[in-house]
C-alpha cells in the first residue's frame, strides 16, 4: 500500500481532459545496457488517472545467459534458473501494460529492453505511449541535484528499500509519480508524453563488441531502426562542448560508428538530456561521440578538420548524467 505524501488535489481543480486515463509504473533489471541483452525480473504498479494505486504485480525472468552485473542487481544465476522465460510471463505483463501509459525513470531504457523482449517472442508489447520521470521533473522544475531515482525520492520524503530491485524501484517511483502527476495537473503543466513505436522484427546476428562497454552485455544489432524526425532543440547552441566540463542543454551532438547501447537508445538519452542530435557533422556541432575516433568515417574526418571534441560511448552516457540547464 503506497503512503500519501501529498495533500490531495483540490475538489476544484480541473484534471485535463488530455490526461491519460492510467499509468503502468515499470522497472525493470537486466543483464546489462546493450540490445542484447535481457530482462531478469520486472515489476509493475497499476495506477489510475489521478495516479492512485490500483494493484501490482513482480516476477523474476530466467534470461538464458550469463545474469550481469550480480554486485547491482543481486540476482544470480542459482536463483534465476528455477524462474519464468520471458514468453512464459509475456502474457501477464502485457495485460498489466495494455491500454497505459508506461511510465518509468528513463523510460526509453525500459521501453526498449520490453519492446525487445516481445519481439523475441514473436509479439508486440501493447504499450503507446511512455512517460519519463525525468522528463517529468523538469517539466516541473523540481529543485533536485541530479536525475537519479533516488534524488527523485527524496523529493517527495520517499524511502528506498531495496535500491536496484524492480519491486521496490516500481514503488518508490509509483510513490514520487503520483504528486508529481498532481502538481502537474494542478499547473497545467503539459506531460512528456512521446510515442512508443512497436518492434516487429528480431534478429540475433552477431556483432563485434565495441569499447568499454564490452565486458557489460557487448552488442548484436536488431533489424529494425525506423527512421523518425525529431522534434527540434528547444534551446540555443551554447557552443562546443569544453574537456572537463559538462554538456550544456543545446548543445549540438553527433554519433558515429557502431556503438553497445542501440543507437536509438542513445539518441532518446540525449534529447530528452535537452541536447541536440544532428545527423551530420558541421563547424556547429558541439561534440562527436564515437568508438573509433581513428576511423575514416566522414563525420570523423570532419571532426578533425574543425577541431570538434570527441568522446567515447562510455564517456558520454558518464556526461548525460549531468547536463547543465540552458541559460535562461
Amino acid at each position: 500500500m503506497l503512503e500519501d505524501r501529498t495533500t490531495a488535489a483540490p475538489s476544484d481543480t480541473a484534471w485535463p481532459a488530455a490526461y491519460p486515463q492510467g499509468y503502468a509504473v515499470v522497472d525493470v533489471e537486466t543483464t546489462g545496457l546493450a540490445r542484447d541483452d535481457r530482462i531478469i525480473s520486472a515489476a509493475v504498479y497499476r495506477l489510475d488517472a489521478r495516479g492512485e494505486v490500483e494493484d501490482h504485480w513482480y516476477t523474476l525472468v530466467n534470461p538464458q545467459r550469463d545474469p550481469g552485473p550480480v554486485w547491482i542487481h543481486g540476482l544470480t544465476s542459482d536463483v534465476l534458473r528455477g524462474a519464468p522465460l520471458f514468453p512464459d510471463v509475456a502474457e501477464e505483463f502485457a495485460a498489466r501494460l495494455d491500454g497505459r501509459v508506461l511510465v518509468a525513470h528513463n523510460a526509453v531504457f525500459d521501453w526498449q529492453m520490453i519492446a525487445r523482449e516481445y519481439a523475441r517472442a514473436k509479439r508486440e508489447a501493447p504499450v503507446r505511449q511512455r512517460l519519463c520521470t525525468i522528463a517529468l521533473s523538469k517539466e516541473l522544475g523540481l529543485p533536485l541535484p541530479n536525475h537519479k531515482l533516488e534524488s527523485l525520492a527524496a523529493h517527495f520524503g520517499v524511502v528506498q528499500q531495496r535500491a536496484h530491485h524492480a519491486l521496490d524501484d516500481a514503488r518508490v517511483l509509483a510513490e514520487a509519480f503520483r504528486p508529481s502527476l498532481l502538481a502537474a495537473a494542478a499547473g497545467q503543466v503539459r506531460l512528456p508524453l512521446h510515442e512508443c513505436r512497436p518492434l516487429t522484427e528480431w534478429s540475433d546476428r552477431p556483432a563485434p563488441r565495441i569499447g568499454q562497454q564490452a565486458g557489460y552485455g557487448g552488442s548484436r544489432p536488431t533489424s529494425w531502426r525506423p527512421s523518425r524526425k525529431r522534434p527540434a532543440c528547444p534551446h540555443p547552441n551554447p557552443g562546443r562542448y569544453e574537456e572537463g566540463k559538462r554538456l550544456k542543454q543545446g548543445m549540438r551532438v553527433a554519433f558515429s560508428g557502431d556503438t553497445s547501447v542501440e543507437r536509438d537508445l542513445l539518441e532518446d538519452r540525449a534529447t530528452d538530456a535537452g541536447l541536440h542530435v544532428a545527423t551530420s557533422l558541421s563547424r556547429l556541432t558541439s561534440l562527436l561521440v564515437t568508438n573509433d575516433p581513428d576511423s575514416g568515417t566522414s563525420k570523423v574526418v570532419k571532426a578533425r578538420q574543425f577541431g570538434t571534441p570527441v568522446v567515447d560511448e562510455a564517456a558520454f552516457g558518464q556526461l548525460l548524467a549531468d547536463v547543465e540547464p540552458a541559460d535562461g
